[in-house]
């Protein structure tokens, strides 16, 4: 007998929802930085151990948008949540309920599915008693289906986690062929790729105002090395500049380690080429937030 969930990762900015199913699926599958709104989009995650397939959707994290982009993003989570046989709300040990959460809540009240509380970064809190106090403040404004206190960093306590969501498997047969990792087309993931590189390297605003676009995606016929040519969009000349660096040095460096990675996942030898172009106020520019794929 095969068993199928599907289930949806919502919750605030930077508390660990991508970690979480990277973590689950032994693979990175969503790009991760420490700075807020790092996902753009839903990613589907799928997860097959033995009879059982989950199917994870991470989505962007809950915020109040000030841009067009920002205003999809906030849309992608309510597709992700609309429909789910269970959700994972993902938040921080400490710290009160933000009023985003709040929201949430209300959210994940009228689509009525099973919810698990995922308090994240227990590994980083000493005192017990701090993690106790967050529990309990949402158990008051939710019944939820399970509490679990995890750690996407060390993994502790996630094969608690899907016990829990085995519990609310159905009958069914798998949706995707049991290999399956993600349904992320591969340019999808190698402009994801560039673009983490940039968070991790760039200050302020500008990586948020940039996105990446593959513009070529080939493996040669012999030797084993696939040709990626990627176009990095800014919103300012200024901003170009900055992308690029002193004698083209930060392009190289975002480059170099966009590649490794993407070695890593594809299995093969990367010859990467990037290239930087300015499309002023693209955020706010449908046409060119539906050609970047962040519909």
């Amino acid at each position: 007998m095969t068993k199928t969930a599907f289930v949806s990762i919502v919750g605030c900015p930077n508390v660990g929802k991508s970690s979480i199913l990277n973590k689950l699926l032994g693979q990175k599958v969503a790009i991760v930085t420490q700075k807020p709104q790092t996902t753009r989009t839903r990613i589907i995650g799928v997860l097959t151990k033995g009879e059982t397939q989950f199917v994870f959707t991470d989505t962007p994290g809950y915020h109040r948008p000030k841009t067009k982009l920002g205003e999809r993003m906030i849309k992608a989570v309510g597709e992700g949540i609309s429909g789910m046989d269970a959700c994972l709300l993902v938040t921080e040990p400490d710290g009160d309920i933000r009023p985003a959460e709040t929201e949430l809540l209300n959210r994940l009240k009228k689509e009525g599915a099973p919810v698990i509380l995922v308090v994240n970064k227990t590994d980083a809190i000493k005192d017990r008693e701090t993690v106790m106090k967050k529990v309990l403040a949402f158990t008051n404004l939710y019944d939820f289906e399970a509490v679990v206190p995890c750690s996407a960093l060390t993994g502790d306590n996630l094969d608690a986690l899907l016990e829990e969501l085995d519990k609310l498997t159905y009958e069914s047969v798998h949706f995707f062929p049991d290999d399956t990792l993600t349904d992320q087309p591969e340019r999808v993931i190698a402009a994801e790729l560039i673009r983490e590189k940039m968070l991790l390297l760039l200050d302020k605003e500008i990586p948020h105002g940039a996105a990446v676009s593959i513009e070529k995606m080939r493996e040669r016929d012999s030797g084993g090395i696939m040709d990626v040519e990627a176009v990095i969009y800014c919103e300012k000349e200024s901003h170009k500049g900055i992308i690029i660096g002193k004698k083209g040095e930060m392009l190289k460096k975002i480059s170099s380690r966009a590649r490794v990675d993407m070695e890593n996942f594809f299995g093969c030898k990367v010859n990467l080429q990037c290239w930087v172009k300015v499309k002023e106020g693209w955020r706010n520019r449908e046409g060119l937030i539906h050609n970047f794929g962040l519909d």
